[in-house]
């Protein structure tokens, strides 16, 4: 019995170990993903905009401080993110799929699609404001010639 016990047990944890550096190896391609596909580079600003709202906040913080924080929160909140993320991703890619799009992304028009990502975010985001805000007025516009 204590054999069996010992042989599942290792077993398990070779398993586990197993799983953890699959994990890990598909962590790594995920975060090559979005360096190489302009994500990266979107999350950087997404930062870099929360960063400029905590300055307005914190006037009296002086720059090296914030030079200090900008530096740990880009590369420790870039790590933190691709382990959020690896499982959402998993669940619908590949590790195989991660590295068709890399391949992608290192073509001529997968490089000026990364490059132009966090610009057409941008104005994409915008774009839907404006378009959730049309149909918001549009949707008061119906309730109110309902009578709500």
């Amino acid at each position: 019995m204590k054999n069996t016990l010992s042989i599942l047990a290792f077993f398990m944890l070779f398993t586990f170990s197993s799983f953890a550096q699959s994990d890990k190896a598909y962590e790594n391609t995920l975060s090559e993903m979005f360096d190489v596909s302009g994500s990266e580079a979107t999350f950087q600003a997404a930062i870099n905009q929360m960063l400029a709202a905590y300055k307005g906040q914190y006037p009296q913080v002086s720059a090296d401080v914030w030079k200090e924080f900008e530096a740990e929160f880009q590369k420790t909140s870039m790590n933190e993110l691709v382990v959020m993320l690896a499982p959402a991703y998993k669940k619908h890619l590949s590790q195989t799929d991660l590295q068709e799009l890399i391949k992608f992304y290192k073509t001529p028009i997968g490089i000026k699609f990364a490059e132009k990502t966090p610009l057409l975010t941008r104005e994409a985001m915008q774009v839907g404001q404006q378009w959730g805000m049309k149909i918001g007025q549009n949707f008061a516009a119906k309730m109110k010639a309902k009578g709500y």
